[in-house]
């Protein structure tokens, strides 16, 4: 409990990019017998690769803490493959953009590079290959992704319209890969040498 508790207080002194969210998955029995073993699970996210292996560290210092105020012994074992940060590849999404653009679909500030959240593997394919990840609008700002008033939007007309308007745009950006040299200059340029940081695969 102590652990959770320290975690907690971590939460205010870490960056705006930063999540750390646990549940007891185990913790005894019985309200009157303190429990032989307590079980948590953990979800540790950051913006980067880079920057989630320090925060990982801090939190497992506060469980560690918590363990050693109570003369208790504390075993943590992470996912070695951890979901990586996306790595939009900012030639392709330029041509991507225009595309959009062409289509009556303007990407805002919203949709553009370093703006997304959330987990996903994208990101650790985004270190093996050239990789854009934007979104298409098919519900009014606002309106939160994992909610019952999304799920209604995705239903509609305009939502589909939105489906095919997205494949369209990535078709034309796969012919803009094909047919200009320059763009595919640039595309490689950008990917850099391919190297991939610990943790990603």
């Amino acid at each position: 409990m102590l652990g959770y508790m320290n975690v907690a207080a971590l939460r205010q002194h870490i960056r705006p990019t930063e999540r750390v969210h646990g549940i007891f998955t185990k913790a005894g029995e019985k309200p009157n017998i303190v429990p032989r073993e307590a079980e948590m699970d953990w979800y540790v996210r950051s913006d980067t690769i880079e920057t989630l292996q320090p925060l990982k560290q801090r939190v497992a210092s506060c469980l560690e803490a918590g363990a050693k105020a109570t003369d208790c012994r504390v075993e943590m074992t992470w996912d070695t493959h951890a979901y990586a940060d996306i790595v939009d590849n900012i030639p392709l999404l330029d041509a991507y953009a225009a595309n959009s653009t062409s289509l009556g679909r303007p990407l805002t500030s919203a949709y553009m590079h370093g703006q997304g959240g959330g987990s996903t593997d994208m990101g650790n394919v985004s270190y093996l290959t050239p990789t854009i990840h934007p979104m298409l609008a098919v519900a009014p700002q606002g309106v939160s992704l994992h909610s019952p008033q999304f799920a209604d939007y995705t239903k509609s007309k305009e939502a589909d319209k939105a489906v095919l308007d997205g494949a369209k745009i990535m078709a034309m950006t796969v012919i803009d890969l094909w047919t200009r040299a320059e763009l595919q200059k640039n595309v490689k340029e950008a990917f850099g040498d391919g190297r991939v940081p610990e943790g990603v695969l």
